[in-house]
């Protein structure tokens, strides 16, 4: 897949928002509407654009606890990694999973509605999987900065080939 500065503003553009129209987007990287058109449908097949999506304000949402949970399972049981994954795709509380190297197998994500919900959740739900050896929650106090979403773009990218 060869992207060139022009996908690279496209996609730049839509990551900062998403619901720009085509005409705002086509006067942004200097394109005509049916150009910037066939180029973000271009980028879509590629799949380079996976999709679209509203941004919603967890805590104004009533979901104010967010945690960081590091997990170790007990390898010498059989099957443990998939048993592990299959189960935590179930748990709507999982925003993110990791599979990580280090002191632990998997980083979690986890989004609960207040420190209770995130105790019963933790000791009701998650501590009861099979294999579970260790587990280690880190509750964010505040958020510095998410962008978990957004890829870093350079300006080399925007100006010259890539």
């Amino acid at each position: 897949m060869h992207t060139d500065a022009i996908d690279w503003r496209i996609l730049a553009a839509l990551q900062q928002n998403g619901r720009l129209s085509n005409q705002d987007l086509a006067d942004q990287v200097a394109l005509s509407p049916s150009a910037c058109l066939r180029r973000v449908r271009a980028l879509e097949e590629q799949g380079l654009i996976k999709g679209y999506h509203a941004v919603l304000d967890a805590q104004q949402l009533g979901h104010e606890l967010e945690a960081i949970v590091h997990i170790s399972l007990d390898s010498s049981r059989e099957g443990w990694h998939d048993e592990f994954l299959q189960q935590i795709t179930i748990f709507s509380e999982i925003a993110a999973a990791y599979i990580v190297t280090g002191n632990c197998n998997y980083i979690l994500h986890v989004r609960c509605q207040n420190l209770a919900a995130f105790s019963t959740f933790m000791v009701e739900r998650l501590n009861k999987l099979p294999g579970m050896r260790d587990v280690c929650s880190y509750i964010v106090m505040k958020k510095i900065k998410d962008q978990l979403s957004l890829l870093p773009i350079s300006k080399g990218q925007l100006s010259s080939s890539a």
